[in-house]
């Protein structure tokens, strides 16, 4: 693969798998795709492999902050464009893998140093927002967690996040299960 190129993996296991290849082949070739097709399995493990090697190539080349957004499929051209201008806009690559089939993309941030310098999270920050906007959502497998915590409020709302504020001191009056993970202890968040 050259530089720019995309990886595109279909993979067809249903009953009728061998017209749903032909007809993904078909049209990823009408779309200037070039295709490979396998029908054994050593074959399809090879182009599995490809895949999986993705993120330690990435590592290869400094530490790497692997983000995870999703958007409807439909938006998935204009999240990639995005991805792209935030990239140029911020000096940063950021190589994407994505599950395209469910909307789900995990763009990858590589730097150097045992921080996140912060152009980078200025980066994430557009990104995230992009996603949002786009109508999707901060983490299509991953969780929120505790680096994502603070765009919560942008996409689901005050009243959502309180809402879930009330329902985890419901089952955690003393504020004991994972405290200062989800809210920030300093603004109340656990009691």
């Amino acid at each position: 693969f050259a530089p720019g190129e995309t990886f595109l993996l279909a993979q067809c296991d249903a009953g009728d798998a061998a017209a749903e290849a032909d007809t993904i082949a078909r049209v990823f070739a009408e779309s200037g795709g070039r295709v490979e097709r396998s029908t054994d399995a050593a074959t399809g493990e090879r182009l599995l492999d490809i895949r999986r090697a993705m993120h330690p190539a990435l590592a290869s080349r400094g530490n790497v902050l692997i983000e995870d957004v999703a958007v409807p499929r439909s938006r998935l051209p204009e999240m990639f464009r995005e991805i792209a201008r935030i990239g140029a806009h911020y000096g940063v690559e950021i190589p994407t893998l994505a599950h395209a089939g469910d909307g789900n993309l995990h763009p990858n941030f590589v730097f150097e140093g045992d921080r996140v310098p912060e152009h980078v999270w200025t980066a994430a920050d557009e990104l995230f927002r992009a996603a949002v906007r786009l109508g999707g959502t901060l983490t299509g497998e991953h969780g929120v967690g505790v680096l994502k915590r603070r765009w919560l409020a942008e996409e689901l709302g005050d009243a959502s996040v309180d809402l879930q504020r009330r329902i985890k001191a419901v089952f955690d009056p003393a504020g004991i299960m994972n405290p200062g993970v989800m809210f920030p202890l300093e603004d109340g968040g656990d009691r």
